[in-house]
């Protein structure tokens, strides 16, 4: 009981905190349009982390580009195109995330030119409300999942990354991915029995 309580704890103290992360960009983000640099370098401090989740999600090893230096792209890409940002009823992370995916894009084409071998680097943990299967799922992490994750769907793909790895709820995940929440929930449900099925079959 004890334990349950303790994560349930957690799983609140982690919601409040993004809602209170997505107020704050609400705010800052016409100020950062206006050209408030104050406004800009706190938007960064919010963003940074989740980019980087996404990262490494999404590139492993260390080989070069890193999950980091691609992350501190995408920061300046967000940087230096705010100044054009239109606010379309979108999740200000929607647009962080656009930008993101064509980054990783750069970045998996100039691995593929790498053909050093890479080393297996874990993710950062799963998002505080992640299920056990989920958290399995992270933790057995390194480059076998990131290649699997790569067997999805693009849309398949992204929402177990954003839900999974970066921690997003079902609404805040539909919204950047221009679905439903209902929608989202059951493609996390199918990839992730993708993804199981995908890991027993390399294990045997």
């Amino acid at each position: 009981m004890a334990v349950a309580t303790k994560a349930t704890g957690a799983s609140d103290a982690a919601t409040a905190s993004k809602r209170d992360s997505e107020k704050e960009l609400a705010d800052l983000v016409p100020l950062a349009v206006d050209g408030s640099r104050r406004a800009l370098q706190d938007i960064m401090r919010i963003i940074h982390p989740q980019v980087l989740r996404y990262c490494r999600a999404r590139i492993g090893g260390h080989r070069q580009p890193t999950a980091e230096d691609v992350a501190q792209e995408i920061c300046l890409a967000v940087a230096t195109s705010i100044s054009t940002y239109k606010d379309k009823g979108r999740p200000f992370m929607a647009y962080v995330y656009g930008i993101a995916s064509h980054k990783v894009t750069d970045a998996h084409r100039a691995l593929s030119r790498d053909q050093t071998n890479p080393t297996d680097e874990v993710p950062e943990d799963a998002a505080d409300d992640a299920t056990p299967e989920e958290s399995a799922l992270v933790m057995d992490g390194s480059n076998r999942v990131r290649a699997l994750l790569d067997t999805l769907s693009d849309k398949a793909r992204d929402i177990i990354i954003l839900r999974v790895f970066v921690g997003l709820s079902a609404e805040e995940t539909a919204e950047i991915v221009e679905s439903t929440p209902g929608a989202v929930r059951v493609a996390q449900h199918r990839a992730l029995a993708q993804l199981r099925k995908s890991l027993d079959s390399s294990a045997d």
